[in-house]
């Protein structure tokens, strides 16, 4: 077949090689417009980010930033990383610190709880003294004062059955009771300082008024059992005896009583808070008396005043009634501070 179209086999041969080399020419020429525009591209590329291109692969760091890594990485290990003995010795110091608070803090709790409780304990103790000598004081008062009542009535019934009623008599007994209630408080005022202040063996009773006192009774309380003594004493003598001169005994026996019974409520209840006393806490000379007497245990001015009822005049004269003005608008502050 090749004889008839002319060609032999040399001829042929030929012709493929000069088809493979035309062939590898075209592909080199398209691989070299590929570089060319490759090339073109990145400086292009590299003009427009200048100084900030970096030939590197993508996530693979340079040298120096692999020392430096390295270096802050040892630096860590060595400054913030403890060794494992050192991290069990703070965790046992971490958890030795916080056990002691919180036995610090169980400690507090007991100790509010405990202090709370006292509170209440001491409130419910001192509330039972107050019933205590409320009761004992509200009982003397009206057994006193009943009794005053009937041995008046009966002593001018019993002396002067179905004769004229004796007005003089009856007047000079009236007339002791109040020399007896203003007598009392100069008594009071000179025994307080000459017998119960200045003379041992009275302070030996008398001091126990001015300390903490422990339940709802102190020994100075017997000097109100023995200015009753006197009281009685007369009391009686002027009930079984008949005239003008048991009237006056009658009358300076009352006149002791009914000032120890207001000395009882004023002083006892008003000024120091042994029982409450009710509306009387509203008067305002009474008011004032008690600031008065809460100056003689201040002791500022020597013990004065040694008296009760006449107390702001003896502040007076000593020229403390600056003092008494403020202490009385302290109290009445905070009364006001309570009400609210």
């Amino acid at each position: 077949m090749t004889a008839c179209w002319g060609f032999d086999n040399s001829s042929l041969r030929c012709h493929q090689q000069h088809s493979s080399s035309c062939h590898r020419q075209r592909v080199l020429s398209r691989d070299s417009s590929r570089q060319a525009s490759f090339a073109r591209d990145l400086r292009v590329s590299g003009v427009r980010r200048r100084h900030s291109f970096q030939p590197r692969r993508q996530g693979l760091p340079t040298p120096a930033a692999s020392r430096n890594a390295a270096n802050s990485s040892s630096i860590i290990d060595q400054a913030v990383l403890p060794s494992a003995p050192e991290a069990i010795d703070q965790m046992a110091e971490f958890a030795s610190e916080t056990a002691a608070q919180a036995q610090e803090q169980a400690g507090k709790l007991a100790q509010d709880s405990e202090r709370q409780q006292r509170v209440t304990e001491r409130r419910a103790k001192r509330k039972g003294e107050q019933l205590t000598y409320q009761i004992a004081a509200i009982t003397a008062s009206l057994g006193v004062t009943a009794t005053g009542v009937l041995a008046v009535h009966y002593r001018f019934a019993w002396h002067h059955d179905g004769s004229e009623f004796p007005t003089v008599e009856a007047l000079s007994t009236l007339l002791l009771v109040f020399g007896g209630v203003i007598g009392m408080e100069m008594w009071a005022r000179w025994a307080h300082k000459a017998l119960w202040h200045d003379f041992q063996p009275g302070w030996g009773l008398h001091k126990s008024h001015h300390e903490k006192r422990i339940g709802p009774f102190e020994a100075n309380d017997i000097f109100a059992v023995i200015n009753a003594v006197p009281a009685m004493g007369l009391c009686a003598y002027g009930f079984l005896t008949p005239g003008q001169f048991g009237g006056v005994c009658f009358g300076a026996g009352l006149g002791i009583t009914i000032f120890g019974i207001c000395y009882m409520f004023v002083h006892d209840g008003l000024v120091h808070k042994r029982f409450p006393t009710g509306p009387i806490a509203q008067v305002p000379y009474l008011k004032r008396v008690a600031a008065a007497h809460k100056l003689h245990h201040a002791e500022k001015y020597g013990g004065v005043p040694w008296g009760l009822f006449l107390g702001p005049q003896e502040l007076e004269a000593v020229g403390a009634t600056g003092d008494l003005d403020r202490l009385c608008a302290e109290q009445a502050r905070q009364e006001n501070l309570g009400r609210e």
